[in-house]
C-alpha cells in the first residue's frame, strides 16, 4: 500500500515534529513525502493533492508541522482505512486553554437572509475514548484519506476542495464538502499526536483545564 505524508507548513518546522516523522512505523507500507511551504495554509492543502495524485499514492496523510505524532499513526489509521472507514483523523487538540480537541458533533453553514450565512460548529467534548468513532468534522493536522475519497470530493465540487467557505477555516470547509459528496468522516482517539507549542499538549491538558 503507497502512502504519501503530506506536510503543509510556513517556512521552518520544530525538532519535536521532525524527531516524530522519523519515528513513525512504516512497516508494511510504501512511503514517501510531500511539503509545500507558504502563508496560505489552503493553498499549500490544494497543491499538495496535485503532488500526491502524481506519487500515484493510494492513501494521503496529512500532518501538520506542528504535531509531536505518535509511532503507530500509520500503523492505526491505516487498519481503520482497512476496515472500511475513507477519511480518519488522529484526536488532536489545541494548544491554548480550554486545549478542546478537534473534532465536532456539528459542523454546517446557515442561511441567515440578505445572503448572509452563519457558520456553526459544536466541539466533540465527550468524544468515546480509545475508540473508532464517526465525527461531522476534524482538523486536518492528522487525517489519513483514501484517493479515491479525494477524487470523489473534487469530482463534486473542484480542484480546489480546501478553499475556505461560509467563515469556516480550510480544514472544516473540506469536512462539509465531504460529507456533501457522501463520505463518512470518523476519527480515531487510540491515536493522540500532541499540539506543540511552549510545550506538547496533550489530551491530560484538555482533562486537567476541564476539570478546574
Amino acid at each position: 500500500m503507497k502512502i504519501i505524508v503530506l506536510i503543509p507548513c510556513m517556512d521552518m518546522v520544530h525538532t519535536t515534529f521532525m524527531r516524530s516523522l522519523l519515528m513513525l512505523n512504516t512497516v508494511g507500507h510504501d512511503v514517501t513525502y510531500g511539503i509545500s511551504s507558504g502563508s496560505l495554509i489552503y493553498d499549500s492543502r490544494n497543491k499538495l493533492l496535485e503532488t500526491a495524485r502524481q506519487s500515484g499514492a493510494d492513501r494521503l496523510l496529512w500532518v501538520d508541522s506542528d504535531m509531536d505524532l505518535p509511532m503507530n499513526t500509520i500503523q492505526q489509521l491505516s487498519a481503520d482505512i482497512d476496515a472500511g472507514c475513507a477519511m480518519v483523523s488522529g484526536l488532536c487538540f489545541k494548544r491554548k486553554p480550554p486545549y478542546t480537541p478537534c473534532i465536532y458533533t456539528q459542523c454546517e453553514i446557515q442561511q441567515i437572509g440578505d445572503g448572509k450565512v452563519l457558520p456553526l460548529a459544536t466541539i466533540y467534548e465527550d468524544y468515546p475514548r480509545n475508540d473508532l468513532f464517526e465525527v461531522q468534522a476534524f482538523g486536518g493536522a492528522c487525517v489519513m484519506m483514501t484517493m479515491e475519497a479525494v477524487e470523489r470530493i473534487t469530482k463534486a465540487y473542484g480542484p480546489y476542495p480546501y478553499m475556505p467557505v461560509g467563515g469556516f477555516g480550510e480544514d472544516l470547509s473540506f469536512c462539509i464538502r465531504a460529507r456533501g459528496a457522501g463520505i463518512k468522516l470518523y476519527c480515531d482517539s487510540r491515536v493522540r499526536p500532541g499540539h506543540v507549542g511552549q510545550y506538547t499538549f496533550t489530551e491530560a491538558d484538555f482533562e486537567r483545564h476541564r476539570n478546574t
